[in-house]
C-alpha cells in the first residue's frame, strides 16, 4: 500500500478491526520508509451502482461524495468523523438493500438527512439548504419548523 506522505510502497499493518457491521475491515498501517501512520479499508466488491442525478444523467454512486457533503455541512461542529463514516456506512447499506442497480439521488440525499438530523440539526439544516435547495426564507423557515416541532415532541 502506497503512503499517502511520502509514496513509499511498502506499509506494515499495525491494527486491524471490523468496520461497518462486519462488511469491512479497518487496517491502521505504518510506512515502512518514513513511518507515517494512515487507515485503509478492505470492502468487498460490489456491482456498480448507478445514481441517477436530478438533470438526468448517471455516474457510478462514490461514497466520498456523500462523506465531503457531511464534512462541509458539519463544519465547526461537534461531529465526530466516525460519526459521519456511520452516515455513509448506513446510506450505502440501505441503498444496496433495495437491491437495484440505480438510485436517485434525491432518494440518497433524504436518507442522509434521515440519519443527519438525529446527529446534530445544524448540520443537518446546512445539508438540507444545500440539498434541497432553498428558493426563499419561507421554505427555509418551514424547514426549521419541523426540526423544532420533531424536538418538541421528543
Amino acid at each position: 500500500m502506497q503512503c499517502p506522505k511520502c509514496h513509499y510502497n511498502g506499509s506494515r499493518v499495525v491494527d486491524s478491526r471490523p468496520a461497518d457491521d462486519g462488511r469491512a475491515i479497518r487496517r491502521r498501517r505504518e510506512c515502512e520508509d518514513c513511518g507515517f501512520r494512515f487507515t485503509t479499508f478492505e470492502r468487498v466488491e460490489v456491482t456498480p451502482l448507478l445514481v441517477v442525478k436530478k438533470n438526468g444523467t448517471r455516474e457510478e454512486f462514490n461514497r466520498d461524495k456523500i462523506l465531503r457533503g457531511l464534512v462541509r455541512s458539519a463544519e465547526k461542529r461537534p461531529v465526530p468523523m466516525e460519526k459521519m463514516e456511520q452516515i455513509v456506512d448506513s446510506v450505502e447499506n440501505r441503498i444496496r438493500s433495495l437491491g437495484e442497480n440505480e438510485v436517485s439521488t434525491t432518494m440518497i440525499g433524504e436518507f442522509v438527512m434521515e440519519d443527519l438530523v438525529n446527529l446534530d440539526e445544524i448540520a443537518y439544516i446546512r445539508f438540507a439548504s444545500v440539498y434541497r435547495q432553498f428558493k426563499d426564507m419561507s421554505v427555509f423557515l418551514e424547514e426549521l419548523q419541523e426540526v423544532i416541532d420533531k424536538e418538541n415532541r421528543e
